[in-house]
């Protein structure tokens, strides 16, 4: 027994190490259990009949429709998904910018218990999908232009406050105090003395947000709320896959230029002109600002935006008659068996769709980087056709992807699954080459004097170091990916998409508010498992 008690304990490394070997383990063993719950290991998963049907959409890519008729109107739905995106991005950043103030630690000061309880009144509309919050809002509003703004920019307003509020809180705090001194109040001091130092920060990050707000349209024209994902769907059902890859070629390219769009604004934010020991005005900043405003008006314009719509006598009763309906939550215990096998699928779903992406991004990463400047031909070359397949990946929505599978793939959840693997794959895939283009070169580098191949070199003087950025982008990807789950589901994947879009159906308001409440914990649980592995990584 003495033995035992003066046994040493293990160094910190040797624990991280078996801590991250656990976690390992785990996540192996969870891999596992969701591929054999999705069917992967036990039955028939192929459709062979589709076999066909996915081969005339496939080759229909290099025909895509370009007669000017549909080019028309595919012109017209690109601008109302650039007028949901600007509109939804601005109510966001608006809505984040008020949040932050209230819900920032500096503001709250010690007051811990308040500080709480208004960061958790923000994770309900953060715990929602857009399209969630779309579904409910045509309930309210029908089909007005302002499902589409709403629902990009509240759930957006509620990330961009806890962004904000973050931000806030890291800049210096001497102003604010002496504002505080004076006899000002938390709020106006953390306005006039906390804001403007965080400017470069706050712009950088809106930006972002409209980048974001542009995919988020697109999804939303999925559930009717028109724009090119509303087109693209019409084309699906159609079958005419050449209006399909129109459309698809229309998202891509429109990504792009919201992506380069954010990225130079946001790589001249952190990087300002100065002039001598002075910083000067940025014209191509200022006529970005500029012109995302003119945007903005433009949209309120081009969608007919009236606030009457918010406060008409049909919204509010509406909205009263689906709240009382709507609470207390449905209990029934056949329903709470419901919730809890969907919630179950939505998790294997979502891990089969971060494996897929992981390992997907871990293989392409080396490729999608880009190369230096005196590298081969074929490897530039190489590197921005990996490039352009991951853009195409992230173009194309989640539920689009579901549908092609189904041409392969009986019904379930793994076609869910795969097709958010695919979507994630684009966005985890550039992520994992950023990460790379970062890294320091001069291990390859001496790899490759000493005679190791490009193989070699790729395996011992890049994979270990990238994998911790990679696997942490991971896990964040998993946080949005269990959100995403949501999506693949409304359209029929299965999970709680498919039983929250039931119950919608039927007008079930308490059953609705028993599946939101558990999206809401189970995003909230995942959240948690997944900054606790974050950790485990550093």
């Amino acid at each position: 027994m003495t033995a035992v008690l003066d046994r040493p304990e293990a160094p910190p490394r040797l624990r991280r190490v078996r801590t991250r070997w656990a976690w390992g383990l785990g996540a192996l063993a969870v891999v596992g259990w969701s591929l054999a719950g999705a069917g992967a290991f036990a039955g028939d998963v192929v459709n062979p009949a589709g076999a066909g049907q996915f081969g005339r959409f496939a080759s229909a890519a290099l025909f895509p429709a370009l007669d000017g008729a549909f080019l028309r109107v595919l012109a017209d739905s690109v601008l109302v998904t650039v007028a949901y995106a600007a509109l939804g991005a601005a109510l966001a950043v608006l809505l984040g910018a008020v949040g932050a103030v209230a819900v920032a630690r500096t503001t709250w000061g010690r007051r811990r218990l308040g500080w709480t309880l208004s960061r958790g009144v923000l994770a309900v509309p953060r715990g929602l999908h857009e399209a969630v919050w779309g579904l409910l809002l045509v309930n309210l509003l029908g089909l007005d232009p302002w499902v589409g703004v709403l629902a990009i920019g509240v759930p957006y307003g509620a990330v961009t406050a806890k962004v904000f509020a973050d931000l806030l809180d890291e800049v210096p705090r001497g102003s604010y105090e002496a504002l505080l001194a004076g006899g000002v109040g938390r709020v106006p001091a953390a306005l006039y003395g906390l804001l403007p130092p965080a400017s470069g920060g706050l712009l950088s990050y809106s930006f972002y947000r409209l980048e974001c707000a542009v995919r988020s349209a697109v999804v939303l024209g999925l559930i009717g709320a028109g724009g090119l994902g509303y087109q693209l769907l019409l084309s699906f059902s159609s079958l005419r896959w050449e209006q399909v890859w129109s459309c698809v070629y229309a998202l891509a390219l429109l990504c792009l230029l919201a992506d380069v769009g954010g990225r130079a604004v946001r790589r001249r934010v952190a990087d300002p002109r100065s002039a001598g020991d002075q910083l000067r005005r940025d014209p191509a900043l200022t006529a970005a600002v500029v012109g995302t405003l003119a945007a903005v008006v433009w949209s309120w314009w081009y969608l007919a935006i009236s606030p009457a719509t918010l406060v008409s006598d049909r919204t509010g009763e509406q909205l009263r008659y689906v709240l009382a309906a709507a609470w207390p939550p449905d209990v029934d215990g056949p329903l709470l068996s419901a919730v809890a096998t969907a919630a179950v699928d939505t998790v294997q779903m979502s891990v089969i769709a971060i494996a897929v992406a992981t390992a997907g991004a871990v293989l392409l990463a080396g490729v999608a980087a880009h190369p230096p400047r005196r590298a081969p031909l074929l490897r530039r070359l190489a590197g921005s056709a990996v490039r352009v397949a991951l853009l195409l990946l992230r173009a194309v929505p989640p539920p689009v992807w579901a549908l092609v599978l189904l041409f392969v793939l009986l019904p379930g959840i793994l076609p869910g699954a795969l097709a958010l693997g695919v979507y994630t794959l684009g966005v985890l895939g550039r992520l994992a080459a950023e990460a790379t283009e970062e890294l320091d070169p001069r291990p390859r580098a001496a790899l490759t004097a000493l005679g190791a191949g490009p193989v070699a070199g790729w395996l011992y003087g890049v994979l270990p170091a990238a994998t911790g950025p990679v696997l942490a982008f991971a896990l964040y990807r998993w946080e949005v990916a269990i959100r995403d789950t949501v999506l693949v589901g409304l359209l029929g994947a299965g999970g709680l998409g498919a039983l929250l879009a039931s119950q919608v159906a039927a007008f079930d308001w308490g059953a609705v508010t028993t599946v939101l409440v558990a999206l809401v914990l189970l995003t909230a649980a995942v959240d948690l498992v997944s900054a606790r592995a974050r950790s485990a990584l550093r």
